[in-house]
């Protein structure tokens, strides 16, 4: 049974891994198209996108490196995203700009640091 929802789970972490990929290009996009450009920012500023993003990292982190965690019995993956989505959530509290940027962009090679150890994990 448990090796019926390996797959899922390795594609929950390459998920992660690449949503973690498409949430900083679109902090660095951003802000180069808003400042460059002058832009307002109005979709890629939207606070809702950024929540639904990181409701998204949250379960798809909770539920890949949870899982993983309790099967390999390893903390680390776990404590590592559990660490970036900490910092994604606290970009949440902050303006729209450089500090929510750097702050979500931590967050997210975090959280991405977090799927690939678990990746590895599931390799050993």
């Amino acid at each position: 049974m448990a090796r019926l929802f390996n797959p899922i789970r390795l594609r929950l972490d390459r998920m992660g891994i690449a949503l973690s990929a498409l949430c900083a290009v679109h902090c660095v996009l951003s802000i180069v198209l808003v400042s460059a450009l002058g832009l307002s920012g109005g979709f890629l500023a939207d606070p809702d996108l950024h929540r639904i993003g990181l409701v998204l990292a949250t379960l798809i982190a909770g539920v890949a490196i949870g899982w993983g965690a309790l099967r390999h019995r390893m903390a680390a993956p776990f404590v590592i995203a559990m660490t970036g989505l900490s910092f994604m959530g606290g970009a949440l509290a902050v303006e729209h700009g450089p500090q929510e940027a750097v702050l979500t962009i931590i967050g997210v090679a975090l959280v991405s640091l977090g799927h690939i150890l678990n990746l590895r994990q599931h390799r050993c």
